[in-house]
C-alpha cells in the first residue's frame, strides 16, 4: 500500500528543475533534461567563487570586498551560471570534462551592505502568528545591525524553473528501472550515472505521487547502501569522478524533498563521513596545478575540475539545512566537519571552513527556527571558527570571518527563541552592544577574532561558556602555528574576564588548562593563560574549585605550576580571601583527628604556599594574614616530623609518570615555606636567630621540635613585639582546637608569648585557666608548656593570686618521673613558698624529702634547695610542729654534703645551715669542710659527737647511717661508713 500522502500543498522546489522525461533514466541520454539550460539553485548562488567553477567576464565593475581576491556579488534576481551545464553526453569520459567555460554576469545587489548579504527567512508565516509579534520586532533589530534584506523561504526559489509532473506510467518505469539496478550490479560509468540519474527524476515526483513516496521510504537503505558502495568504488583523490558530482546532486535532490540519506542510521552517517573525507582530503589546488604542468598530455583543467566538484559538494552539504528548524542537520554537519577544522593541513582547513561557512550562510538565509532545538554545541562551534579567524592562512582567516558573522545572526535568533522573556532589557542592551560594535562588517571579526568572544560571550549560557572554553584551550596545543596559540589566548583571556561568574565544570577547564600549560611555546600566551586562571581564582564562587584542583598535582610542582603560583594576578580585595581559602585548606587537615597517613592536600597546599611567598604578588595579604600563616605552618611542621612521602596519603595514580624522590619529605616543604614567609614579611632578625642556633634543626627533629618552636618565639617576641602580640591574640581563640599536634605547637608557641607585659592584660580564663587543663593533662609536654607558662605568668606579681590556686596541682607534680616536669614545678613552687599554707608546705617538705639522693642530679639539687626554702617559710607558732622532719633530714643532709656533684654538696650544705638555724645549733665548722672526710678522719669525729650530743634521743642516727651504706654513690657510702663507724665508737666510749 502506498503511504498516505504528504506534502501536498506548495514545496520549495529542488536543486533542479521540477520535471523531466524518462528519456534521462535510459542509458542512451545524450543530456540530462533541463541540465543544459542556464538555471541556478539557490544553495549554489551561494557558493564561494574561491570554490566555484565559474568564471566572470569582463563587465561592469563589482563592490569589492575586504578579501583579496574575493568578489561577493550575487544576481539581484538570483540567476547565477550552474557548474552542471556541461553536458552529462560528456561526462563519460574523463577527458571530456570540464571543456568549456561557464559564464556569470555579475550585478550588485541593491540589498547589500558591505560586505555582508544575509536574509530573515519564512517572516511571512512568522508575521501571520500573532504571538511571533515579539519574534517580528527583534527580526526589524537584527537587520538594522546587519543591514539584511529579509527574504522568505518560498521567494528565494521563485527563480527555479517548473516543467509539468511526470506520468504515473513513466514513474513506474522509473521505479522498475532502480529495482532493477538494486537487484543486479553498477559496473561502468555510464550504468552508475544513469542510476543516480534515474534516482534524481524521481525524487521530484515526491510531492504529489505516493507510489513513489512509498517506494522511496520502503527503500531508503538499498538507496543509502548503494551510494556508499559507490562512493567507495571511486577512486580516491581523484577529480575525475562524474559519479561522485552525481552522487552529491542526488543526495541534495533527496534533501530539497524532505528525505534525508545522510542522517539518521549508521549506515547513512557512514556515507556522510565518506563523502565529507572524499572532498576534504583531495590534494591542494596547487599540488593539482603542479601535477597538470608535468602531466603535458593532459587536456582538462585541474582547477577548475576541482571547483566544479567543490561546488556540487557544496551545494549538497547547504541542501541539507534549507529546512532544518530544530538545527539537528546543522548539529550532525558540525560533527563531522570539527576535526576537519581542525586539521593540520592547510588546504584541509581551507575546505572545511568555506563548507561551513556556505552552511552557516544558507541556514541564516533560511532560518525558520522551532523548539525543541537540537543543536547543543554553539559555543564550540563559535569557539572554533574565532580560533580559524586567526588561521595564519588568510583564505582560511577570510572564510572563518564571514562564517562567524552568519553565526552570530543565527546565534540572534536562536537565543531568542530560548531565551527567558523577563530579560528582555538584558536583550536590548546586548542589541545594542551589537550595533555599538559595528557587528555589520566582517572586518570586526576578521581583523579582531578577540571581538568574537566579547559579543558572543552575552548570548552563551554556562555550558555553552564552557564548551568555548574547552574548544579555546584545544587551540593552545597548535604548535605548528603560534598566531592560533596567540588567538586562543586572546580569546580566552576576552571571554573569561566578561563572563565572570556564569561558569560551571571549572573543575574539567582547570583540568585542560594544566595540560596545557607545557605546550604553550609562547611567553605571551602563557602569562595570558595564567591570567586567565587568576580570574577564576579570584572569583569567590570559583575560589575553592580551583584550589582544589591545583592542589591534586604532584608536589613539588613542575616549572609551569609554581609560575602560576608565582605569578597569580588579583585585584587588591581579592588577595586576601585567596590567601585565606588556601590557608584553611591546610588548617583543615590539622583540625581532624591524627590519621595514620598525612593527607596529601596538607603538603600540597603547604608547597603552594611556599611558591605564593616566593613570587611575593601577595604580599599584602601575606602581612594582613602573617600570625595565621605562621602557626598553621608550624603546626604542619609538627606533623611532618619523622614522615616521608610514603606516609602521605598520595591519591591514586598522581605519579604514574614519575616516582617520589627520596629526599623529598613533607617536613621540608613545611620548613622552606616557613623560612620564605619571614623573609618575605621582613622578619630577617628573626630568620638569622633561627639560624644562628640552629632553629631549623630543632624544628624538624622529633624530641626538640618544641624547643625550635620556643627558640622562635622567643625571637620574634624579641625583635618584633608587634607581630608577636598579633600572634598571642590569634592563639587565644585556637588554643584548644584541632588534634593534640595542633594544640601542642600553639600552646608552646602562645607559652613563649606570656612574657610580655601585655599577656597581664588576658583575662585569666584565657590564660591561668586554660594552663590548669594543660597540667592535668595526661601528655606531659601539655604539662611542661603549662609549667613554664607558669613561670612567665609568675613574674606578674598581679597574676600570682590566681596561681596560688593551681599550688596543690603543682606540688602532685613533684612525684613525675619527667625531669622537666619536677624541675618547673620547683622552680615555680619556689616563687610561691613564702604563701603556702602550712598543712600543704608540710606535706610538700616530705615529698621533697623523698627525692634527697634522686639518681637525677638536677631533682636532687633543687629539692634540697626548695626544702630549705620551706623550712625557712615556717612560721613560728608551726616550727614545734615540723622540728621532727627537720631533725630527720640532718643525716641525709649531712651525708649529701659529701656528694660528688659540686651542686649537690654545696645545696646540702647551705640547707644543712638553715637547719642547724631552725633549730638554733651552731654547727662545727668541720661541717663546712669540702674535703673529702677519709682524707680528714679527725674531722668526721667531731662531727659525729657534735650531732650525737645534739640529737640523742630524737633521732637515730646510726639507723639513718646504715641505710646510706647501701647507696649507689660511692662517695655517699665511704661517708656513712666513715660517719657509721665514728658513731659506734662514741657511743661504745659513753657506755663505758
Amino acid at each position: 500500500m502506498p503511504l498516505p500522502h504528504r506534502g501536498r500543498g506548495s514545496r520549495p522546489a529542488g536543486s533542479r528543475e521540477g520535471s523531466t522525461s524518462f528519456s534521462r533514466a535510459t542509458a542512451h541520454l545524450p543530456r540530462r533534461a533541463g541540465r543544459g539550460a542556464p538555471w541556478s539553485s539557490h544553495a549554489q548562488r551561494l557558493t564561494r567563487q574561491r570554490h566555484s567553477s565559474e568564471q566572470v567576464l569582463p563587465g561592469p565593475e563589482p563592490q569589492a570586498d575586504f578579501r583579496s581576491g574575493n568578489w561577493l556579488q550575487e544576481h539581484a534576481g538570483g540567476d547565477a551560471g550552474d557548474s552542471r551545464l556541461t553536458p552529462r553526453a560528456e561526462m563519460g569520459s574523463k577527458h571530456r570534462i570540464c571543456n568549456r567555460v561557464e559564464v556569470v554576469i555579475p550585478c550588485a545587489s541593491g540589498s547589500d551592505s558591505g560586505s555582508v548579504d544575509l536574509q530573515l527567512s519564512n517572516l511571512e508565516d512568522i508575521k501571520k502568528c500573532p504571538s511571533c509579534l515579539e519574534l517580528t520586532v527583534l527580526d526589524s533589530d537584527i537587520s538594522d545591525i546587519f543591514g539584511l534584506p529579509r527574504e522568505s523561504l518560498t521567494n528565494s526559489f521563485r527563480h527555479l524553473t517548473h516543467q509539468g509532473p511526470l506520468g504515473q506510467a513513466t514513474v513506474e518505469k522509473l521505479i522498475e528501472f532502480i529495482q532493477e539496478f538494486f537487484n543486479g550490479e553498477l559496473k561502468s560509468e555510464l550504468e552508475k550515472l544513469t542510476f543516480l540519474r534515474s534516482l534524481s527524476s524521481l525524487s521530484r515526483t515526491l510531492p504529489y505521487d505516493e507510489t513513489t513516496e512509498s517506494f522511496i521510504h520502503s527503500h531508503t537503505a538499498d538507496i543509502v547502501h548503494t551510494l556508499n558502495m559507490l562512493v567507495r568504488e571511486e577512486p580516491q583523490h581523484s577529480l575525475f569522478s562524474p559519479v561522485l558530482q552525481e552522487v552529491f546532486v542526488t543526495i541534495a535532490d533527496f534533501s530539497y524533498q524532505d528525505v534525508c540519506l545522510l542522517f539518521g542510521s549508521e549506515d547513512r552517517v557512514d556515507l556522510f563521513s565518506l563523502i565529507i573525507k572524499s572532498i576534504i582530503t583531495l590534494p591542494s589546488v596547487k599540488t593539482l596545478t603542479h601535477l597538470q604542468e608535468i602531466m603535458s598530455s593532459g587536456s582538462y583543467n585541474s582547477e577548475c575540475l576541482y571547483r566544479q566538484m567543490f561546488q556540487a559538494f557544496s551545494e549538497m552539504l547547504q541542501s541539507l539545512v534549507v529546512k532544518d528548524p530544530h538545527l539537528e542537520n546543522l548539529d550532525t554537519i558540525f560533527t563531522h566537519m570539527d576535526p576537519w577544522l581542525q586539521s593540520v593541513r592547510d588546504h584541509e582547513r581551507e575546505r572545511a571552513a568555506a563548507s561551513m561557512t556556505q552552511v552557516l550562510k544558507c541556514l541564516s538565509r533560511h532560518l525558520n527556527l522551532k523548539l525543541p532545538l537540537q543543536f547543543q554545541r554553539l559555543g564550540h562551534l563559535v569557539a572554533l571558527m574565532a580560533l580559524l579567524c586567526g588561521d595564519p592562512l588568510k583564505e582560511v582567516a577570510e572564510e572563518a570571518a564571514e562564517g562567524t558573522h552568519y553565526l552570530l545572526y543565527i546565534t540572534l535568533r536562536l537565543k531568542y527563541i530560548t531565551q527567558d522573556k523577563k530579560n528582555h532589557h538584558s536583550w536590548r542592551r546586548a542589541m545594542k552592544t551589537c550595533r555599538e560594535l559595528e557587528l555589520y562588517n566582517i572586518k570586526q571579526f576578521y581583523s579582531c577574532p578577540f571581538k568574537i568572544a566579547q559579543v558572543f560571550e552575552v548570548f552563551l549560557n554556562s555550558n555553552e561558556l564552557c564548551q568555548f572554553v574547552m574548544t579555546t584551550l584545544d587551540g593552545l596545543k597548535n604548535l605548528k602555528h603560534p598566531c592560533t596559540q596567540q588567538s586562543a589566548g586572546e580569546l580566552l583571556i576576552t571571554l573569561v574576564k566578561n563572563a565572570e561568574s556564569r561558569f560551571e565544570k571549572v573543575p574539567e577547564i582547570m583540568g585542560v588548562i594544566c595540560s596545557r600549560l607545557s605546550v604553550i611555546s609562547q611567553p605571551r600566551v602563557r602569562h595570558q593563560v595564567i591570567s586567565t586562571v587568576s580570574l577564576f581564582i579570584s572569583q569567590p564562587k570559583y575560589t575553592d574549585i580551583v584550589i582544589n584542583h591545583l592542589l591534586c598535582h604532584p608536589v613539588p610542582y613542575d616549572r609551569y605550576l609554581a609560575e602560576f603560583w608565582r605569578t597569580l594576578e588579583v585585584e587588591l580585595p581579592s588577595t586576601t580571601w585567596i590567601l585565606w581559602r588556601l590557608l584553611r585548606k591546610l588548617q583543615k587537615c590539622h583540625n581532624v583527628p591524627t590519621q595514620e597517613k598525612m593527607a596529601y592536600v596538607a603538603v600540597a597546599a603547604t608547597d603552594a604556599l611556599y611558591e605564593v611567598f616566593v613570587g611575593n604578588r601577595l604580599r599584602a595579604a601575606t602581612f594582613r594574614l602573617f600570625p595565621q600563616l605562621l602557626m598553621t605552618l608550624l603546626i604542619q611542621v609538627h606533623h611532618s616530623v619523622g614522615l616521608t612521602m610514603s606516609d602521605v596519603a598520595i591519591p591514586c595514580g598522581l605519579y604514574t609518570e614519575q616516582e617520589v624522590s627520596s629526599e623529598v619529605t613533607p617536613v621540608c616543604f613545611a620548613i622552606q615555606a616557613t623560612k620564605t614567609l619571614l623573609l618575605r614579611t621582613q622578619c630577617w632578625q628573626e630568620f638569622n636567630i633561627m639560624e644562628k642556633h640552629k632553629g631549623w634543626t630543632l624544628l624538624a627533629g622529633k624530641d626538640c621540635h618544641l624547643q625550635g618552636i620556643s627558640l622562635l618565639a622567643n625571637a620574634l617576641l624579641e625583635r618584633n613585639h608587634l607581630l608577636a602580640h598579633k600572634v598571642m591574640y590569634l592563639l587565644v581563640p585556637l588554643l584548644n582546637r584541632g588534634n593534640d599536634k595542633h594544640k601542642l605547637t600553639s600552646a608552646a608557641f602562645f607559652v613563649e608569648l606570656l612574657q610580655s607585659p601585655v599577656s597581664r592584660r588576658l583575662p585569666s580564663i584565657y590564660s591561668v585557666a586554660r594552663l590548669k587543663d594543660w597540667l592535668r593533662h595526661g601528655n606531659n609536654l601539655f604539662k611542661i608548656v603549662a609549667l613554664k607558662g607558669l613561670c612567665y605568668l609568675i613574674r606578674h606579681r598581679e597574676m600570682r593570686e590566681d596561681i596560688n590556686s593551681l599550688l596543690p596541682c603543682i606540688v602532685d607534680l613533684l612525684c613525675e618521673t619527667d625531669e622537666k616536669i619536677v624541675l618547673l614545678a620547683i622552680k615555680i613552687i619556689l616563687q610561691l613558698v613564702r604563701t603556702m599554707d602550712f598543712p600543704t608546705l608540710a606535706a610538700m617538705m616530705r615529698t621533697l624529702f623523698s627525692l634527697f639522693g634522686d639518681v637525677r642530679p638536677e631533682v636532687h639539687h633543687f629539692s634540697v634547695t626548695l626544702f630549705g626554702a620551706c623550712i625557712k617559710s615556717v612560721k613560728h607558732t608551726d616550727k614545734k610542729t615540723i622540728e621532727n622532719q627537720v631533725l630527720g633530714s640532718l643525716v641525709p643532709l649531712l651525708l649529701y654534703t659529701q656528694d660528688e656533684n659540686y651542686a649537690v654538696a654545696e645545696a646540702s650544705r647551705r640547707v644543712l645551715t638553715i637547719c642547724a638555724q631552725f633549730l638554733k645549733w651552731k654547727l662545727p665548722q668541720e661541717v663546712y669542710c669540702k674535703g673529702p672526710w677519709y682524707i680528714h678522719p679527725s674531722e668526721v669525729g667531731t662531727i659525729c659527737k657534735f650531732f650525737g650530743k645534739k640529737c640523742k634521743g630524737k633521732v637515730n642516727i646510726l639507723a639513718q647511717t646504715l641505710m646510706f651504706s647501701k647507696n649507689a654513690k660511692l662517695p655517699i657510702r665511704r661517708a656513712a661508713v666513715l660517719f657509721g663507724s665514728f658513731r659506734s665508737t662514741w657511743i661504745t666510749m659513753r657506755s663505758g
